[in-house]
């Protein structure tokens, strides 16, 4: 197998799928999903189910040393192809000399993959230089916010299903960046969607994962974007009786993205269709440019750029910046009467 370095996550699975194979696997990194995802999935289709008893080792970092580890991987394997071995929770190794001794010659048959979760390995060490030389080396990062929808999506469309957008953004606002608990949520959602209509919408969501439809974040954005005083005081009410339905914490960034693209939008020449604003937001698609429309209609530059402000100071306070009392649930109430006001 060619050398990686640098590589997705869509890449690896499709080598693997492929039946392309690395000698040396480096997974890494803050997100355990896609770690997880990778080493499951050699650890379910490398071998067949009569040759893992002798040739599939799984181990986690606590118990072994990169010595044994190393051991093991130098062995040849038994009436197979391959012999695989995968370190779980590899960042409870401290010492990796065995393993950087081992990179340098490693055995063909021999497919180990190192999972490093919680962190990476610093990229000055010498194991790095040897993994990207011979193997496949991957660094597995959180998503951002705004691309959790995007990542709902391509898991739903792998799926043969498809969700629209607000039940995208609900989900997304709901759960946060916890990819695991996504895709524990969507598989839930799979198993109801009946095979002639495989489609999420804002009922499904609210059904099968409890969020409400009407009193959502992506809601209380809307009446922001519309200036609906009322409705956005009847969301926050609703927040403050069921704090698990919206938090400040998962709004702020939604908030902030959409007066970011209009602060933008202020100062564009060029804006007089919605293909004209995607191309100067660097959007996909034109879903939610009417609300842009409409936010500009509302808001002045000058009144969008003391809103940004005061998200920026908002989200200090809720992280303790100059602020010992005030809970998050107050911050959002203030939040939302300036920016209305």
């Amino acid at each position: 197998m060619p050398t990686k370095q640098g590589v997705t996550f869509q890449a690896i699975m499709q080598d693997l799928k492929n039946r392309n194979f690395a000698p040396f696997y480096l997974l890494m990194g803050e997100e355990s999903y896609y770690i997880d995802t990778i080493s499951d999935y050699i650890a379910s289709h490398v071998l067949l189910p009569e040759e893992c008893d002798f040739n599939q080792t799984i181990c986690f970092g606590s118990d072994v040393t990169a010595v044994q580890v190393t051991d093991m991987a130098k062995r040849y394997p038994m009436m197979a192809e391959f012999q695989v071995i995968i370190v779980k929770e590899a960042q409870n190794i401290r010492s990796l000399e065995a393993l950087e001794g081992y990179l340098k010659k490693p055995v063909k048959s021999t497919i180990l993959v190192w999972c490093h979760k919680n962190g990476k390995i610093d990229t000055r060490k010498k194991v790095i230089g040897l993994a990207q030389a011979m193997g496949v080396v991957f660094e597995s990062k959180k998503l951002r916010d705004y691309q959790l929808p995007e990542f709902i999506q391509n898991y739903l469309k792998s799926k043969k299903a498809t969700i629209d957008p607000k039940s995208c953004q609900m989900i997304a606002n709901h759960i946060g960046s916890d990819l695991s608990r996504i895709v524990s949520e969507l598989d839930k959602i799979l198993i109801y969607l009946p095979n002639d209509n495989r489609r999420v919408t804002p009922d499904i969501v609210e059904n099968e994962i409890g969020v409400s439809k009407d009193f959502n974040a992506f809601e209380l954005r809307n009446a922001i974007v519309s200036k609906d005083i009322f409705k956005a005081n009847q969301i926050i009410k609703y927040f403050d009786n069921n704090p698990k339905a919206g938090s400040l914490y998962s709004f702020l960034p939604l908030l902030f993205s959409f007066f970011q693209n209009l602060m933008i939008l202020h100062y564009t020449p060029n804006k007089s269709s919605e293909q004209d604003i995607a191309r100067a937001l660097d959007l996909n698609s034109t879903w939610g440019i009417k609300d842009l429309i409409t936010g500009l209609k509302n808001y002045s530059a000058r009144k969008t750029m003391d809103i940004i402000s005061k998200i920026r100071e908002v989200d200090g306070k809720s992280k303790g910046l100059d602020n010992p009392y005030t809970g998050a649930g107050e911050l959002m109430k203030e939040l939302i009467f300036y920016v209305l006001h």
